[in-house]
């Protein structure tokens, strides 16, 4: 399987994605953000950071670059596509994911760990994971609140698009286990195909015990498992 890394002005988090790629077996490559062809590659990462220095909003000057044309047809031709925290809120902007991320309830930048639950397992990421445990993996943004319409999020629900939520070590979903205040404690979302994901905490962070948690490999390892 090869990975492509897309890396825009402000990306921080390109190295630390390939590390944790290569890891698990995934061939990885950054590619600039204005590269126009994506062809050739399984799965698509972009990954976190300040692309454009989150300037006006996170990721809305990033949907304009170049190689979001070949992003957006990669994952309309059904390839893998993942978006980590920067990434995630690309996505929304360039509305390839529905809703948006907006400042932290606290209103305050938050880098810890937070633990996640999955309900959603016939997807390339998550078919590998177990409904019956958390997974210890940090967050670290002031906007990763997110919000969506009352449509959007009845439509996340019912068709089984909520990927991930933030809960306790034990599993227990509620206002106490919400780090930034996202509505129903979502962490990620898929699109309505399931090839696409985004998601706030950062997954390439939890690659080595050395940072606490090898759980961000298990995405991986399930990804790699379907090629």
């Amino acid at each position: 399987m090869r990975a492509a890394v897309v890396v825009f002005p402000g990306t921080w988090s390109d190295s630390d994605t390939v590390w944790a790629l290569e890891k698990c077996g995934i061939e990885a490559d950054k590619i600039w953000h204005r590269a126009s062809d994506l062809t050739g590659y399984d799965l698509v990462v972009l990954p976190g950071g300040f692309s454009y220095g989150d300037y006006l909003r996170c990721g809305s000057i990033a949907r304009f670059s170049p190689v979001m044309k070949a992003v957006r047809a990669h994952a309309e031709n059904g390839g893998l596509l993942i978006g980590i925290c920067n990434g995630f809120q690309i996505l929304c902007e360039a509305g390839i994911l529905p809703g948006v991320l907006m400042r932290n309830s606290s209103l305050q930048f938050r880098c810890k760990d937070t633990y996640l639950v999955s309900e959603t397992f016939d997807s390339a990421f998550t078919s590998g994971l177990d409904k019956n445990r958390t997974y210890q993996i940090p967050m670290s943004h002031g906007e990763g609140r997110y919000v969506a319409s009352s449509a959007d999020l009845e439509m996340l629900e019912q068709n089984g698009q909520i990927a991930f939520r933030y809960a306790s070590q034990s599993g227990l979903v509620g206002p106490e286990t919400n780090p930034n205040g996202s509505v129903a404690n979502i962490a990620g979302v898929f699109n309505s195909q399931k090839n696409v994901l985004g998601m706030m905490p950062h997954p390439e962070r939890a690659c080595e015990m050395l940072l606490g948690s090898e759980d961000g490999n298990r995405i991986w390892e399930s990804v790699l498992s379907q090629s």
